[in-house]
């Protein structure tokens, strides 16, 4: 076989691989992709961190709160539980001690309790209040919650967009408890790490309420860990702005963190 020969057979193999890839790219659905997103960051076991919260509001006038994050990820093969949070608000003194603690749940409605340390009661969040704001941030409730894979169902669609420079999967996903604020989530997630970029939110209407931008990601003991997330309301024009100050995983956590006592105990 001569060189020339040699070069194009070369050649077309190589352009056979791109063809093979990108058919590969575009067979995936949504669900597939998601997969990964949740492979992507999982295996922290649990975490604890610390955030600021800024408010920002239609004018462009800023307020910050401080809070602590505590999180055990969901048990291993469990069809029912997802990962278990409690927030706890530090500062400033008109929220201080204010805390929720979540119950994820695969099956069913998230379980959500929130601690008033001005009326030392704990209230629980019905399930139809779960697209209220949290806080006064533009966060709900459910965005509070994990996001676990078994929450949606998801388009076949994957289209490949590139988000500020980055090449990202872009794909759907409806949630499936009927209490969302919700009716769709549009997602980027980047092709290489498949770590989510953006996340459009559509509300009741099916008019575009909300954008999420994430950022500033980093790897700890092979697990990819959210540094920032900038939520843009754009109905009311409100954004919040969450920042990890601090983040540790793996600490040692266990279920017994995350009861209803320790809720008004922290």
């Amino acid at each position: 076989m001569g060189n020339a020969t040699k070069t194009s057979l070369a050649t077309a193999i190589a352009l056979l691989s791109v063809v093979l890839l990108s058919a590969r790219a575009f067979s995936l659905t949504g669900e597939e992709v998601a997969v990964e997103v949740e492979k992507a960051r999982r295996g922290f076991s649990d975490s604890k961190s610390r955030l600021v919260m800024t408010l920002i509001n239609a004018s462009g006038d800023k307020s910050l709160r401080e809070m602590n994050n505590k999180m055990l990820e969901k048990p291993k093969g469990s069809k029912t539980e997802g990962d278990k949070s409690i927030i706890v608000f530090l500062s400033p003194a008109d929220v201080k001690g204010t805390g929720l603690l979540t119950y994820e749940r695969l099956d069913r409605d998230d379980d959500q309790w929130l601690y008033l340390p001005a009326l030392r009661r704990i209230k629980r969040i019905a399930s139809k209040n779960k697209s209220g704001s949290f806080m006064g941030s533009e966060f709900a409730y459910e965005d509070i919650s994990a996001q676990s894979l078994e929450k949606y169902t998801y388009s076949n669609a994957v289209n490949e967009e590139t988000l500020n420079g980055i090449a990202c999967y872009k794909y759907e996903r409806y949630p499936k408890s009927k209490y969302s604020g919700y009716t769709k989530q549009v997602v980027w997630a980047d092709k290489k790490n498949f770590i989510t970029m953006k996340t459009d939110y559509y509300d009741r209407k099916q008019e575009l309420l909300k954008t999420a931008i994430f950022s500033d990601y980093k790897k700890m003991k092979g697990v990819w860990r959210i540094g920032k997330i900038h939520m843009k309301n754009h109905q009311n024009k409100k954004e919040t702005i969450l920042e990890w100050q601090e983040d540790e995983i793996q600490t040692g956590l266990q279920e017994r963190d995350f009861t209803k006592r320790m809720l008004s105990r922290q």
